[in-house]
C-alpha cells in the first residue's frame, strides 16, 4: 500500500483548492519547485495521474476530484484534533476557515475582526465569493462555517438565522419617487431596474416578493452590490439590495430607500455548514460569538 505522508496531502489539497502551484506554495511557505516535486511524488506513489498541465495552468483528472473529498476530510478532522490539542492544553490556537456571499461581506469583515481581536491567536482564512462558488464549496465540505442568505434545500445542512436581512428598493435622491409613500407596487413594474444576475439570492426573493417582476424592464444586470449601487446612483434605474450595503450611501444622501407597499422583504443571514462535519472548538468559539455579537456590526 502506497505511505501517502500528511504533507503531502496538506499540499494536494492546496492546489486542489487553487489549481495552482504557485498560489499553494505562497500559502504553505513553499517553493513552486517543491510542491511541484510533492505532486509528481504522490502521483508515482499512486500510480495515477491527478492533474493535466496545460502551459502553466492546471485542472484536475477525474481521479483527482474523486480523491479530493478524501483529502479534504483527513485535513479537516487534522485541524480538529489539533484545535482539540490546544484546548486541552489550555490554549485556543488553529485555523477559522470561513466563506460569506459578496453581500454579507459588509457586516462580516467587521464581525470577524472582533472575533480576531479576542482571540489573537486564531488565523481566520476568508472568502468572499458568490452564492454558486459558495454552494460548490458547502457540496465538497470545504469551509468551516459558512454566512449567506436563504440556504439550498437539496444538500444536507444545518442552519442557524443569527441576523434579519432586509431587502429594501434605492434610487437616487433626485428620483420622483422619492418624496412619496406607500408606493403600490404595480407602479414599479413600469420603472427600469438594475438587477443581480440570475442564480443570485437576491434576484430570486425579488421575483418570488413581486408577481410579475420578471417581466419588468433591466436596464442594467450586475455581478455585486458595489456596482448596482453606483448604477443607480447614476440614474440607470431602481435598485434592490440588502440593507446592510448602504449606509454609508444613506449618510451621505448618496442613495435613498423608496417607501414602498410590502417592502422591506423581510429576509435572514444564516450561519451555515454541512451537517455532521467535525466542528472544531475554534469554529464553535467562532459561532457562539456570532450568534450573540452579531446585530452589534449592523446599522
Amino acid at each position: 500500500m502506497p505511505q501517502l505522508t500528511l504533507k503531502q496531502i496538506q499540499i494536494f489539497d492546496t492546489v486542489v483548492r487553487y489549481k495552482s502551484h504557485t498560489r499553494a506554495a505562497t500559502e504553505l511557505h513553499m517553493t513552486q519547485p517543491a510542491v511541484s516535486m510533492q505532486m509528481k511524488q504522490m502521483e508515482l506513489l499512486l500510480d495515477v495521474q491527478l492533474f493535466e498541465r496545460h502551459g502553466k495552468s492546471i485542472s484536475l483528472t477525474k481521479d483527482a476530484e474523486e480523491l479530493r473529498k478524501y483529502s479534504a476530510d483527513i485535513i479537516r478532522s487534522y485541524r480538529a484534533m489539533m484545535d482539540q490539542v490546544n484546548v486541552l492544553k489550555g490554549s485556543e490556537q488553529g485555523t477559522l476557515i470561513v466563506s460569506v456571499t459578496t453581500t454579507a461581506n459588509y457586516f462580516a469583515t467587521r464581525i470577524l475582526a472582533a472575533f480576531s481581536k479576542m482571540h489573537p491567536e486564531i488565523k481566520i482564512s476568508l472568502d468572499v465569493t458568490n452564492r454558486r462558488k459558495i454552494l460548490t464549496q458547502l457540496e465538497r465540505n470545504e469551509p468551516d462555517q459558512v454566512i449567506m442568505g436563504e440556504p439550498p434545500d437539496n444538500l444536507d445542512l444545518g442552519s442557524e438565522v443569527f441576523l434579519d436581512n432586509p431587502l429594501v428598493i434605492i434610487a437616487p435622491p433626485d428620483h420622483v419617487l422619492c418624496k412619496e409613500k406607500n408606493i403600490a407596487l404595480h407602479r414599479l413594474l413600469q420603472e427600469k431596474f438594475v438587477l443581480r444576475e440570475k442564480g443570485s439570492g437576491t434576484r430570486a426573493a425579488i421575483e418570488r416578493h413581486m408577481e410579475g417582476f420578471k417581466d419588468c424592464t433591466s436596464s442594467l444586470e450586475m455581478s455585486s452590490n458595489e456596482a448596482i449601487k453606483h448604477a443607480v446612483a447614476a440614474g440607470f434605474g431602481l435598485g434592490v439590495v440588502s440593507k446592510h450595503t448602504i449606509s454609508m450611501e444613506l449618510q451621505n444622501n448618496y442613495l435613498k430607500i423608496l417607501n414602498v407597499e410590502g417592502f422591506p422583504i423581510n429576509r435572514h443571514w444564516h450561519l451555515v455548514t454541512r451537517k455532521g462535519k467535525v466542528v472544531s472548538p475554534v469554529a464553535q468559539s467562532f459561532r457562539q460569538f456570532l450568534l450573540k455579537e452579531a446585530q452589534n456590526f449592523v446599522e
